[in-house]
């Protein structure tokens, strides 16, 4: 394997590319009009455009991205998270094409990503699974009767994929075809596939999901489980890991469970399990997600495992490095979301030019962002800009991390959900670990007295120094008729432009 094809955008087109430099590998990436001047394009050793902003015509089209492939003479595909990743058709193309596929084989994909039939092969395996239907919903009538039969609410989800997206909750019969509808087209637009199941809703339960890597000569292992309850809409917002609701003899349990799922599928390379556990802590599988998560970055901090690179290993045929007998968690680690929506008007779409950047560092800190000063937010993809992990030896100390993390970071010109995650760091029920999928619908009110917007000083003083910055890498020497100018004439020059910033932010 020698030159990678990245089938996506944003920050995980980045952080595929970073992980293939360090393995001496050739990182290529495709890219919509819209990301023409993105960071990973900027940064790949080639790239190639595959169409207009709109994903069906772009991230979502195999033919050109295979032709793209081709062009670059790519031996590889990783498709990141999203969009094709968990098409099997997509894999299946990529294998024709004489392309390896940097994700499970097609038909492990099939059984493992399409959500329906890894419930009908769970439940023959014995794994507890949520009731649900095991055939995708072919009308309103099947669902209807599913409702009636196990009574209300329940969930329809898309098939095809995950990340919140075809995903309604249904509470009462009468709003059920309205909520089809949305769903079958939100996950055509987000996945190229409308096909949606329904389960049943289970409210006061937490969602833990388990981190699994399997090779091709037989083994497998788990790397822990990660915490996803705080979610909004389906979405998942803020992740951690390991869970506070485990106890070693349940960790135990939950992940020989995903291993049973991995045996059974057949599966290889990295993927997820995710289950759900009710009051008394008992787990229910409820689907594979067939791709890297993108709260990925926990594991890989409280295990030292790199999972990209693991990918892209056992997809070029190594065996599996890590051993379950080896494997440690060490400390605990958060991720916080952080997405171009105003957290104080309803999570709002903030589309925009990102105006100024500054990024927080130090101690366990790591941020996975392409974002960059400049920087045009669209309203064509999801809304994920950047995500923020702290680690720390416990859970108290990732928190304490995580909001100095937070106060050090600024985005200017776009709203963003900073001021949620912030809020959310210093809440109560969050910091002593009270959490279930309802927790953010209950926190919100009390979450959005406590929001703390980013001030008018403070955006000025980020525009002023994006300025200098900007100027201290695009601007060669001043010169006058040949002449360089002395540095006190370009301070002043400088001046009049931050002066100019201040006018227009306070206009």
């Amino acid at each position: 394997m020698s030159r990678v094809l990245i089938a996506n955008r944003g920050e995980i087109a980045l952080r595929v590319l970073r992980a293939c430099r360090e393995m001496g590998i050739s990182p290529v990436v495709v890219y919509s009009e819209a990301d023409r001047d993105s960071l990973p394009v900027r940064l790949a050793d080639a790239a190639l455009c595959i169409g207009p902003a709109p994903v069906r015509s772009s991230y979502l089209d195999v033919d050109a991205i295979l032709r793209a492939a081709r062009e670059a003479r790519a031996d590889a595909v990783h498709p990141g998270y999203g969009f094709l990743s968990e098409n099997p058709g997509f894999a299946q193309a990529c294998e024709d094409a004489s392309l390896t596929f940097i994700g499970p084989p097609p038909g492990a994909m099939r059984l493992a990503g399409d959500k329906v039939e890894a419930r009908r092969l769970m439940e023959r395996r014995g794994v507890p699974v949520i009731p649900g239907l095991l055939e995708r919903a072919s009308d309103v009538a099947a669902i209807a009767a599913f409702g009636r039969t196990n009574g209300y609410p329940i969930i329809l989800k898309a098939a095809a994929g995950g990340g919140g997206k075809g995903m309604r909750v249904v509470r009462a019969e009468a709003d059920l075809e309205a909520a089809l509808r949305a769903a079958r087209s939100e996950a055509k637009a987000s996945f190229g596939d409308d096909g949606i199941y329904a389960e049943k809703f289970m409210d006061n339960v937490r969602h833990v999901e388990v981190q699994i890597l399997a090779d091709a000569y037989g083994h497998a292992v788990h790397l822990g489980e990660r915490e996803c309850s705080v979610q909004r809409r389906h979405q998942k917002l803020v992740e951690e890991a390991p869970s506070v609701a485990l106890r070693p003899a349940d960790r135990e349990r939950i992940g020989e469970m995903a291993l049973e799922v991995v045996r059974a599928c057949g599966y290889r390379n990295a993927g997820t399990i995710e289950f759900l556990l009710d009051a008394q802590g008992r787990p229910y599988f409820m689907e594979v997600n067939a791709r890297i998560q993108v709260e990925h970055p926990v594991t890989e901090m409280v295990t030292g495992v790199d999972l990209v690179r693991a990918q892209i290993e056992i997809a070029r045929g190594d065996e599996l490095g890590p051993r379950q007998d080896r494997l440690q968690s060490r400390g605990w680690a958060i991720e916080c979301r952080v997405l171009a929506e105003d957290s104080a008007n309803g999570f709002r779409p903030s589309p925009g030019r990102v105006a100024a950047l500054r990024l927080p560092a130090g101690p366990g800190i790591r941020v996975d962002t392409a974002l960059q000063p400049g920087d045009e937010i669209s309203l064509h993809y999801d809304a994920l800009i950047a995500k923020l992990i702290a680690w720390g030896p416990d859970r108290m100390q990732a928190i304490a991390r995580m909001r100095r993390a937070l106060d050090e970071f600024l985005i200017a010109g776009i709203r963003t959900t900073l001021p949620f995650d912030r809020a959310l760091m210093a809440d109560t029920d969050f910091v002593a670990g009270r959490l279930d999928i309802g927790f953010l619908d209950r926190a919100l009110p009390r979450l959005s007295a406590a929001f703390r917007e980013v001030g008018p000083e403070a955006e000025v003083a980020a525009i002023a120094a994006a300025v200098r910055a900007t100027e201290e890498i695009l601007r060669p020497v001043p010169q006058e008729n040949g002449v360089g100018l002395s540095p006190w004439v370009t301070a002043g020059r400088r001046a009049q432009m931050e002066t100019r910033a201040l006018r227009r932010t306070q206009a």
